[in-house]
């Protein structure tokens, strides 16, 4: 096993990934889907309302704990606040056209004292990545895992006073739109037209033409595929609502970050190729860059290119780097006899040769590699498997433990 660098520099009981066999039973959470059924017929494809996917739902938090999140430098939340609400007024020329509310977005962290009076409608306070910070949000982010984790992003919540909301918009990626606290109603149709209301802090759609309409208890849930318009409005206080989303790579950015990072590892060799033209005659054209050149510089990329290693090592460092505003906290050593848990915070993937963990990446085979592919799917290894580990994975999982990526399963 071997390291492409040094690791860099919460807490939650994981759950196990989805099974061959889980995957073909029917759940409560999908409306009594199993999980192929779902994928199948409407991942991507189709909206889905599911009532009571988790009945008796509680809230992963308070809204006071919500509130103290809002305060804190590594969390990422956003204040919207809507003033007037749209409705038909009449121009001085008697047409009907319709009133254009005003939004007011302010980005945290935020102390309590900022936040409007509860008692104020029309607001609402969004904080993202709640299951790197309470450990239920991290237990309801596991129930998804039947979607890869390198399309699994985080859980937002989103509280809100009566009338509150962030317009009418559409995303880019799916989402799963969980009720845990009050009412907030729905409306939903297919993206028509992305025209986006001008001089405006939020991107809310200008031409919203919804088709269906609900309105959600705890408990409810509606999953949405990208680009579907939504708009959904909280009814009476206290609404509170758990987004789980899904990263949605773009193909120029993803090839952009995969060659920053590819070429971040590239070393000249020790019989390096240099360019040779022996042949090149005089010029009268000095600043013409020679055919020669280019074509040397074609084929360097195109050698590149037939080695695949390195692009499929770019892409799983990438798909688990984590956010910028995340971080961990140095741990300690292992114990000995104990097993292990990964941190909420870590993201960790593998493909048929590598694993990768936090934008690091080790070529593993072997036992070490099955072990280490059963920590990525289960997040978790028992104290029997650890011990049975080699010395090099048993010193690695030492290692992510002081580096906070991991911990001991028993630890409190």
């Amino acid at each position: 096993m071997s390291t492409s660098s040094r690791p860099r520099q919460s807490r939650s009981s994981p759950r196990p990934s989805s099974s061959a066999d889980t995957l073909r039973q029917p759940q409560v959470l999908l409306g009594g889907l199993s999980p192929q059924a779902f994928m199948r017929q409407y991942w991507q494809k189709k909206p889905l309302l599911i009532r009571q996917a988790v009945p008796d739902v509680q809230p992963p938090v308070t809204r006071a704990e919500l509130f103290a999140l809002a305060e804190q430098d590594d969390v990422e939340s956003r204040l919207i606040v809507r003033r007037g609400a749209p409705g038909p007024t009449r121009s001085a020329a008697g047409r009907s056209q319709r009133a254009r509310a005003e939004w007011q977005l302010k980005r945290g962290p935020m102390a309590r004292r900022s936040l409007p009076p509860l008692g104020q409608p029309g607001w609402t306070l969004l904080v993202q990545g709640l299951d790197l910070h309470v450990p239920a949000a991290h237990d309801l982010l596991q129930r998804f895992r039947f979607v890869p984790d390198a399309r699994l992003d985080d859980v937002m919540v989103s509280y809100a006073t009566d009338t509150g909301g962030v317009g009418p918009h559409y995303d880019a990626y799916d989402v799963f739109l969980l009720q845990v606290s009050g009412r907030r109603r729905w409306r939903v149709g297919p993206l028509r037209d992305a025209s986006l209301e001008p001089d405006l802090p939020l991107k809310i759609l200008s031409r919203f033409e919804p088709e269906q309409e609900w309105v959600l208890e705890p408990g409810d849930m509606l999953y949405l595929p990208p680009m579907w318009g939504h708009d959904g409005v909280a009814e009476g206080d206290d609404c509170m609502t758990c987004s789980v989303g899904f990263r949605v790579p773009e193909s120029t950015a993803l090839s952009r970050e995969l060659l920053l990072r590819w070429a971040d590892e590239l070393s000249v060799p020790d019989a390096p190729r240099l360019y040779k033209d022996p042949r090149q005659p005089a010029t009268a054209e000095p600043a013409r860059v020679p055919e020669a050149l280019q074509d040397f510089a074609r084929q360097a990329i195109e050698r590149l290119l037939r080695d695949p290693g390195g692009l499929l090592s770019a892409l799983g460092e990438v798909l688990t780097e984590p956010k910028p505003h995340v971080w961990f906290q140095p741990g300690s050593p292992l114990p000995q006899g104990c097993g292990v848990r990964l941190d909420a915070r870590t993201r960790m993937m593998y493909d048929d040769q590598r694993v990768f963990a936090n934008g690091e990446s080790w070529r593993a085979a072997g036992r070490d590699a099955r072990m280490l592919r059963e920590l990525a799917d289960r997040r978790v290894l028992s104290a029997r498997v650890v011990g049975q580990a080699s010395a090099a994975l048993q010193a690695l999982l030492g290692q992510w433990a002081e580096d906070g990526w991991l911990h001991p399963l028993d630890a409190e």
